[in-house]
C-alpha cells in the first residue's frame, strides 16, 4: 500500500493507483468528464487536473500515479483555476441548447459548468457543427455537435460491448466521433453508450423529446427477461413507463444493461396490450367482466374435470413467469388433482433422477474471474448478453474460454479453442473431452470416444489453472440428449475441479424449479402435453407457437383442445385457438419474485397502475383457486404468496444442485448425408413483451430470419447470394432467403425457432431436408 495526502487526510491506496482512486476512496470529489471506473483511463479531457506538490502544472488526477508521501492539493487555487480553464475550452464549441436537450436535469456538464464555468463567454466565432448520423433505431447520433470528444463510447465498445463500432476521425476542432464507412451499432449492449455519455451527444431514440427527466418518477425493478436478473430504475410519467436504467449491482449486472433490458418497456405501451378479458362466443370475441370471465373457466375445468379426469387438464408457464404465478398455477392444477404442469416448453429431455434444482453452479460475479472456462451449446452474446460480457472481461485477463457449439458466431472474446460439430455430435465431442482428461489423469473414461487433438487441448486447459467452470448453455438445456451432457459435464467438473452449471433460460428457471412448476408422479411434461391433444389446457404468458420445441405439433395440440385458456399481457396468435382470454399484468405492473442464475431471490412492486382491466396473474390465479372450492389460496398478498411458495430463502441454497443420476449414453450423432436443424432463438424474439417492443424489432438482430447453410451444400444447390430455399420438416415447410455460412458443420443447416416465419416447421433439433425455392 502506499500512502499519500490528499486535502490534508492520509489515505492508503494500492501501489499503482491513481490519485483518482486515492480520491474517491477519501470521499473526494474530482471533477471529471472522460474518466469511467469501468473503462480504461484516456485522460483526454483534463477536467480533472490537481495540485501536486513539487509538480510544476497540475496534473491530471486520472492519469497520475501515486506514489509514497505524495502531497496533492483538489481544491487549491492552482487547481481550480486550471479546472475553470479546461471548462471554458470545453464550452467553446459547445451549442448552447439546454433547454432542447434530453440530457438536461442529468448532464454532467451542466453540473460542472454551474460549478467552474464563467457567467458568460470570451468566444465569438462561429461555433462547430457535427452533422447528424442515423446508425441504429436505438440509438441517437443526432446532437453529436455536443460531443466534447472524452471517447467513453468508443473505449466501452472496444472493452466491454467486445467490438470497436464508434472512433474518432480528423484531427483538431474537426475531430468527430462516428462509425466507419457508414456502418451501424448493432452490439446488443449498445444502449450503455447513452449511459456513459456525460453530454446529451448520444441519445435514446425511442426515449428521444417524449419526457423531461425532472417529471419522471424513479421506481426499483427487475428484468424479466434472461437470468441474470438485471437490476432496473423504471422512470414513470403518470402511469406509463417512459424509460428504463440500469440499477447498479456489482454482484449482478454492475451498472450495465443490455439493449433487451432496457428497450423492451416499448411494448407495455403497445397497441398490442390486452386490457379486457375476452371470451369467445359463437366463433366470436366479447369483452366481458373478470366475474364471468373467471366462472366461465372454473365451470369449464369442473365439467373437463368431471367428463375426462383431471389428467386431461394440463399447465404450461413460462420461466418469464413470477415465482407467485408459478406457485399458485401448480396450486391450482394439482389441486384439481393434475400433475401436468410445466414450464421447459423448448426442452426435449426432461430427465429430473437427481431432483436438484439446476443453476448457474457459481455467483455471477465469479463469471468476471474464471480462469479456465468451457462453454456448450450456447448462442452466448444473444442468450446471455451480460455473461458473455463478464466472460469477455475474464479473456481479458487471461483466462482460457472454449467453445463446444454448432456455429462459429462471434462472442467477441478471443477464444482459447472452438469446437464447432452438428447438435447431435456435442454427446461424442464432450465425451472425447472427458476421455483425454481420463486418459491425462489415468481413470476410467465415462463413455468410449475418440480423443482428438481439440480434445485434449480442452482438457490440458481445464487440468491447469484455478478458477474453472464448465457452462451449459440454452441450447445444451434444450438439446434432446441434455441429461447426457450434464452427466458428462458433471464428469469433467469433478475430474478437473471445476464448478458446473446452467446458463439458464428466462428471468426465472431456477424459480419455477424451486416452486414445483414441473410434473409431478404421473404428470405429463411440457413435451408430453404438446405433443397430444389434453381436453384443457391453462397457459401463462405462452405462446405455443413460438415457445414450443416443436412449434407444429403444439399449435395442433391446442387447437385440438376443449377449452384453452389464455392469461397474457398481450393479444397474442391465441385468438385463433384459445376460448378465455385473461387479461394479466407484465412485470411493470405487478408485484413479485423472480430467482436469477445463481440463485439470488430477487423481488419487485409494480412502478405503474395495470392497463384497463388488466390484473396481477397471481390474484387471477387466487380468485380462481378459491372460486374452485381449493384450499391454499387465502393469501392477501404476493409476499404471502411468496412466503408459502419458496419458505426460508436462507434455506433455498441447499436445493440448489446440477447434480444428476442420468446415465451416460452417448447416441450415434446423425449420418453424414441427414441434414439436422440448429435452431437459436433470436434475442429480440425471446419472450412475449421483446416481441412486441417497437424499436427492438428495428434492429439487425430482429431481421426476418434466413436460413444458414453450409459450404458445401450451399455449393450443391447451387445457390447465389439472393437466392431462396424451401426448408422442410415432414408436412411442413417454409421458404426462406438462403445466407452461406462457412462454419457451419457440413450436414446441419441453421434456421432460427421462435418467430412467426419459422414458426409453421417441426422440432429445434429435428431433422429437416433443403432445397432450392
Amino acid at each position: 500500500m502506499v500512502e499519500i495526502e490528499l486535502d490534508g487526510k492520509k489515505v492508503e491506496v494500492p501501489e499503482g493507483s491513481m490519485v483518482m482512486h486515492a480520491a474517491e476512496k477519501a470521499g473526494t470529489y474530482v471533477p471529471h468528464f472522460c474518466y469511467h471506473k469501468k473503462l480504461s483511463i484516456a485522460a483526454n479531457c483534463r477536467m480533472c487536473l490537481v495540485d501536486v506538490e513539487k509538480a510544476p502544472k497540475p496534473m491530471p488526477a486520472c492519469a497520475t500515479p501515486v506514489t509514497q508521501g505524495m502531497i496533492v492539493r483538489t481544491k487549491s487555487d492552482k487547481a481550480v483555476k486550471a479546472q475553470q480553464g479546461v471548462m471554458e475550452f470545453l464550452l467553446i464549441n459547445h451549442p448552447l441548447d439546454c433547454p432542447i436537450c434530453d440530457q438536461g436535469g442529468e448532464c454532467q456538464l451542466q453540473d460542472l459548468a454551474v460549478g467552474y464555468g464563467g457567467s458568460s463567454s470570451r468566444y465569438t466565432e462561429e461555433k462547430r457543427v457535427v452533422l447528424a448520423k442515423e446508425v441504429s433505431p436505438i440509438v441517437s447520433l443526432a446532437e453529436m455537435s455536443r460531443c466534447i470528444h472524452c471517447t467513453r463510447c468508443v473505449r466501452f465498445g472496444q472493452e466491454v460491448a467486445g467490438v470497436m463500432e464508434l472512433g474518432m476521425i480528423h484531427r483538431g476542432e474537426h475531430s468527430e466521433i462516428t462509425t466507419f464507412v457508414g456502418a451501424t451499432i448493432d452490439s446488443e449492449l449498445s444502449g450503455n453508450m447513452i449511459d456513459l455519455c456525460p453530454v446529451g451527444a448520444i441519445t435514446s431514440k425511442p426515449f428521444r423529446y417524449t419526457a423531461r427527466t425532472w417529471e419522471l418518477s424513479r421506481r426499483k425493478s427487475v428484468s424479466p427477461h434472461d437470468s441474470t436478473g438485471a437490476n432496473l430504475v423504471v422512470q414513470v410519467k403518470g402511469s406509463k413507463v417512459m424509460r428504463v436504467l440500469p440499477l447498479e449491482n456489482e454482484e449482478v449486472n454492475e451498472c450495465w444493461l443490455a439493449d433487451r433490458d432496457r428497450f423492451s418497456y416499448e411494448a407495455l405501451n403497445s397497441d398490442e396490450r390486452l386490457t379486457m378479458p375476452m371470451l369467445k362466443q359463437g366463433g366470436q370475441w366479447k369483452a366481458v367482466d373478470w366475474p364471468t370471465a373467471l366462472e366461465y373457466v372454473a365451470n369449464g375445468l369442473k365439467l373437463i374435470k368431471a367428463e375426462h379426469g383431471a389428467a386431461a387438464i394440463g399447465a404450461l408457464a413460462t420461466p418469464h413467469s413470477t415465482v407467485e404465478e408459478l406457485h399458485l398455477l401448480g396450486q391450482l392444477v394439482r389441486g384439481l388433482g393434475s400433475e401436468n404442469i410445466d414450464y421447459r416448453t423448448r426442452h426435449a429431455d426432461f430427465d429430473t433422477s437427481s431432483g436438484g434444482v439446476r443453476w448457474l453452479g457459481l455467483p455471477i460475479a465469479a463469471l468476471s474471474t474464471l480462469q479456465r472456462v468451457l462453454v456448450v451449446g450456447s448462442f452466448l452474446r444473444k442468450d446471455h448478453p451480460l455473461f458473455a460480457q463478464r466472460l469477455r472481461q475474464a479473456a481479458r485477463h487471461g483466462a482460457q474460454v472454449h467453445s463446444l457449439d454448432a456455429v462459429e458466431d462471434d462472442w467477441l472474446i478471443t477464444l482459447a479453442s472452438r469446437t464447432t460439430v452438428a447438435p447431435s455430435a456435442w454427446p461424442q465431442a464432450l465425451a472425447a473431452i472427458a476421455a483425454a482428461v481420463a486418459a491425462e489423469r489415468g481413470v476410467p473414461a465415462p463413455a468410449e470416444a475418440e480423443v482428438t487433438d481439440a480434445a485434449r487441448a480442452v482438457a490440458a486447459s481445464l487440468l491447469s489453472g484455478e478458477r474453472k467452470a464448465v457452462l451449459l448453455g440454452n441450447a445444451a438445456a434444450q438439446h434432446p440428449q441434455a441429461s447426457t451432457l450434464l452427466a458428462l459435464a458433471n464428469w469433467i467438473g469433478e475430474q478437473t475441479g471445476a464448478s458446473v452449471g446452467y446458463l439458464t433460460e428466462g428471468a426465472n428457471a431456477v424459480g419455477a424449479q424451486l416452486v414445483g412448476a414441473v410434473p409431478g408422479a404421473g404428470g405429463f411434461n411440457a413435451g408430453q402435453m404438446l405433443s397430444q391433444s389434453l381436453k384443457a389446457y391453462l397457459l401463462l404468458n405462452v405462446e405455443p407457437e413460438l415457445d414450443a420445441a416443436d412449434a407444429l405439433r403444439a399449435a395442433k395440440a391446442v387447437q385440438g383442445a376443449e377449452m384453452v385458456v389464455a392469461m397474457t399481457a398481450f393479444r397474442t396468435a391465441a385468438v385463433e385457438y384459445a376460448d378465455v382470454l385473461l387479461p394479466i399484468a407484465p412485470f411493470s405492473e405487478t408485484s413479485g419474485t423472480y430467482v436469477n442464475a445463481e440463485g439470488r431471490v430477487q423481488s419487485f412492486y409494480g412502478v405503474v397502475k395495470p392497463q384497463g382491466e388488466t390484473r396481477p396473474g397471481w390474484k387471477v390465479l387466487r380468485v380462481l383457486g378459491t372460486m374452485l372450492g381449493l384450499p391454499g389460496f387465502s393469501a392477501e398478498t404476493s409476499e404471502e404468496v411468496r412466503a408459502q411458495a419458496l419458505g426460508d430463502v436462507a434455506q433455498l441454497a441447499s436445493r440448489l444442485s446440477n447434480k444428476t443420476n442420468a446415465a451416460v449414453r452417448v447416441a450415434p450423432a446423425a449420418t453424414a448425408n441427414a441434414l439436422e436443424r440448429i435452431a437459436e432463438v433470436p434475442i429480440y424474439w425471446s419472450d412475449a413483451i421483446v416481441r412486441r417492443a417497437h424499436s427492438l424489432q428495428l434492429t439487425n438482430d430482429a431481421m426476418p430470419p434466413v436460413a444458414g447453410l453450409p459450404a458445401a451444400l450451399w455449393e450443391r444447390l447451387g445457390l447465389k447470394d439472393g437466392d431462396a430455399v424451401r426448408v422442410s420438416q415432414g408436412e411442413a415447410s417454409a421458404v426462406l432467403p438462403a445466407r452461406l455460412e462457412r462454419g457451419l458443420p457440413a450436414n446441419t443447416v441453421r434456421v432460427p425457432a421462435g418467430h412467426p416465419l419459422t414458426s409453421a416447421l417441426g422440432a429445434m433439433f429435428g431433422g429437416l431436408d433443403v432445397a432450392k425455392a
